[in-house]
This record gives structure tokens, C-alpha cells and sequence, in this order.
């Protein structure tokens, strides 16, 4: 897990150039749109929040057309946004790892969009702006921002393993003991899947998360679909010896199991992820990272029922 962290946290630099990559001069084709796509929410500061990302979106990139999609519960839906495209696109996931919707509902979408050719980016997770977008929301709630660390790793240790090593992480008092940073720990609660590659990808961002945290213990919890809870998680970070657990949002915007996760936490508790500024870079790098090596499908139209 420490080679994938290492990986990740190495592509950082390469990332933010990426995304802010404009087109060569003469180049007047139209770029692909790019379509992200948000699973949809009954809480309506959901779609108010995903509406202020793509703003940061459009504005880093503003000859790129951005359009929203949903999967459900929320307007436009993903199959009326695609049937209302012309040319080429990418559809860029806004979810947080792999998944049923990621490997069934999108590419599902694309393939009855008659006559779109679009690439499907990789989700979001996980990335090293994703911590940065996590570490940014916990110093918001509270979180010392002198825990952070730019190295991207730390050395002789592993994240969520319950032993914090490396300068600079603290809990609310001076840094310096290793008994005064073991106190400190995070939960990072996600939704949860069955998938399990979907945990894998929430396991490689805690691990991001304690790396940019200068070591400190992270470990994932799940809101439905597998374990631990966050209590559960609460309690075992305790048995380990941490006094103080924060809780990390590991939604991309408010709704039910975001406020269930805050409410469960035992002291500080970060906002969901929201439109941080990390976000909207992290979407235009799979944008460009799609656009570079991500197959073209095209969509066809499906015969009507009988």
C-alpha cells in the first residue's frame, strides 16, 4: 500500500500543469465537453454544491463546455444530458472510487447516446488532490494546519496501522513527543460499497490522507454496504491509545449520509468535500487524463420495445 501511496503522491506536481493546459495557439477546435457526473442527492444543497464546483471548473478552463449529469434523484438526468450533445465528450465521474456506477450505470449511459463518441474518466479517487481537498476541510473544522506535510510520504510508518510517525502532526497541542502525535487521529467516512475494489480506493486515500497529515492515523469507515462504522471506527481508534478522532467527509456534497457521519463524530467534523479548489483541478486532470488515453466510444441507439 505504501508503493501505491508513493505513486499517487508522485503525480501531484504533473497534475495541477495538466489541468491548467490551454490549447496551442491556433488551435480553434472545440475541445470535448466535459460531462461530470454526480450521483444525485434528495438534500438540495447537493446540486447547489455541485453547480459552485463546475463554476471553479468553467473558470479554470474556460473554453472547455461543461455540462451535469445525474444518475438519478436529481435534473438534468445523465442519459438527457448526453442526448443533448453534439461531436465529442468526456464523462468525468464525480464519485470517489471504483464502483457499480463507475463499471455499469455510466459507460451504460454512453452506450445508448446515438451517435456520441466520448471517453469515460477514471473517478475521482484516488488522487493526491483528494487529500489535499481532505486536509484542507478538516483545518477548516478545526484540524491544526501545522499537521500537514508537503513530502507526501512518511517514513517507517503506515497510515491507519495505529503508530504515528514523522514531525509536525498534532492534535491541538505543540508538536514534538511521539506521545503527544499518537493522540491524534482521523476516520475517514465514506459511503461504503459492496464492490470491493471500491474499498481498495478508499484505503488508498486514507493512506494519502495520513501522508499529508505527517503521519497521523487514518482509517476508513462506511456510512451503509461495509464496515467499519464510524463509531466502530471511533472506538477501535480509542483502543489504540488516540484520545482525540476527528472525522474527514469523504462525499463530494452534503446529503444523508454526510450529515449522518458528522453527527457520529466525537469532535471535530469536516465539511464534505465539496467545491474546494483541489476538486475542480482534480476534475480537469481526469478530464486531460482521459482525453490522452482513455478509449473513444460510441454510442448507439437501441432498438425501441416492442
Amino acid at each position: 500500500m505504501f508503493r501505491i501511496t508513493a505513486q499517487l503522491s508522485s503525480q501531484l506536481p504533473h497534475a495541477g500543469a495538466r489541468s491548467l493546459r490551454r490549447p496551442l495557439p491556433g488551435d480553434r477546435r472545440r475541445p470535448p465537453a466535459l460531462v461530470a457526473v454526480a450521483h444525485g442527492s434528495r438534500d438540495p444543497r447537493a446540486l447547489r454544491t455541485v453547480r459552485t464546483l463546475l463554476d471553479r471548473v468553467r473558470a479554470l478552463r474556460p473554453e472547455v463546455p461543461v455540462r451535469l449529469g445525474h444518475i438519478e434523484l436529481n435534473a438534468p438526468l445523465l442519459p438527457d444530458t448526453l442526448a443533448a450533445l453534439r461531436g465529442e465528450a468526456v464523462l468525468v465521474p464525480l464519485l470517489l472510487g471504483r464502483g457499480h456506477h463507475v463499471k455499469h450505470d455510466i459507460p451504460e449511459a454512453l452506450a445508448a447516446a446515438a451517435g456520441l463518441r466520448a471517453r469515460i474518466a477514471a473517478p475521482l479517487g484516488p488522487h493526491p488532490l483528494l487529500a489535499e481537498a481532505l486536509h484542507g476541510r478538516l483545518v477548516e473544522a478545526g484540524w491544526p494546519a501545522a499537521g500537514a506535510t508537503d513530502s507526501g510520504h512518511h517514513p517507517g510508518g503506515t497510515a491507519g496501522s495505529g503508530h504515528s510517525i514523522g514531525a509536525g502532526a498534532d492534535c491541538g497541542e505543540p508538536a514534538g513527543t511521539r506521545t503527544e502525535m499518537e493522540r491524534g487521529a482521523v476516520v475517514l467516512a465514506a459511503a461504503g460499497s459492496r464492490d470491493p475494489d471500491s474499498a481498495v480506493d478508499t484505503a488508498a486515500t486514507a493512506e494519502l490522507l495520513s501522508a499529508r497529515l505527517g503521519g497521523v492515523p487514518v482509517l476508513p469507515a462506511y456510512a451503509s454496504a461495509a464496515g467499519p462504522t464510524v463509531p466502530d471506527a471511533v472506538a477501535e481508534l480509542r483502543a489504540r491509545g488516540h484520545e482525540r478522532v476527528a472525522v474527514a467527509s469523504y462525499y463530494t456534497a452534503p446529503g444523508r449520509f454526510a450529515v449522518r457521519s458528522a453527527a457520529e463524530a466525537p469532535g471535530i467534523a469536516a465539511a464534505p468535500l465539496g467545491a474546494h479548489p483541489a476538486m475542480a483541478r482534480l476534475l480537469l486532470h481526469r478530464y486531460d487524463e482521459a482525453l490522452a488515453t482513455a478509449p473513444v466510444r460510441t454510442g448507439e441507439r437501441r432498438p425501441a420495445a416492442a
